[in-house]
């Protein structure tokens, strides 16, 4: 699975809007302490205090009506749960979220605040896959992977086009 440069650049275009476009601020306490100069892509700004509601969103846009009306799916502990269930609320399609029963429970009634339904289930995402997988084979619903969709990868490689804009000469990114 690659993506392309082209690909995230045409999704930055896709979300221009939709998405918060984070600052990039120098940390110059750090930048003094390691020896050169370190920027911060403050993506705790932007919907759900992550990169990720780029992912999930773009992902979503990308779903038929059909998908749209059955809903969508995701295993997530944290930020990728919260980035479906916020966008899912935002386009009117109902969202499943499984995550592990040990989740810390302000990642859990956050997600539910944003009115998705949550299915606690096993001590990790392994162990929630085959409890996504029988709620697909019974309800239809789409996965929304938190890492293996190429939409999720363009969706949040627009934080890094944007870090590239706004610093052009970055060794590292």
């Amino acid at each position: 699975m690659a993506v392309t440069a082209d690909q995230i650049r045409d999704t930055a275009i896709r979300l221009d809007g939709q998405i918060i476009r984070t600052p990039m601020l120098e940390a110059p306490m750090l930048s003094r302490n390691l020896g050169c100069d370190l920027f911060l892509k403050l993506e705790c700004l932007q919907h759900t205090s992550s990169f990720k509601a780029r992912g999930a969103l773009n992902a979503m846009l990308g779903l038929n009506d059909e998908q749209r009306r059955l809903g969508v799916i995701a295993m997530s502990a944290g930020n990728h749960a919260q980035a479906v269930a916020y966008h899912a609320e935002h386009m009117g399609i109902p969202a499943t979220i499984v995550m592990p029963a040990q989740t810390p429970f302000a990642n859990v009634a956050r997600t539910r605040a944003f009115g998705a339904k949550v299915v606690l289930e096993g001590r990790n995402l392994n162990e929630c896959e085959g409890t996504v997988n029988a709620l697909i084979q019974e309800h239809g619903l789409t996965l929304i992977h938190p890492y293996d969709n190429e939409l999720v990868m363009m969706g949040q490689g627009t934080a890094g086009l944007e870090m590239l804009i706004d610093q052009p000469d970055l060794d590292i990114l």
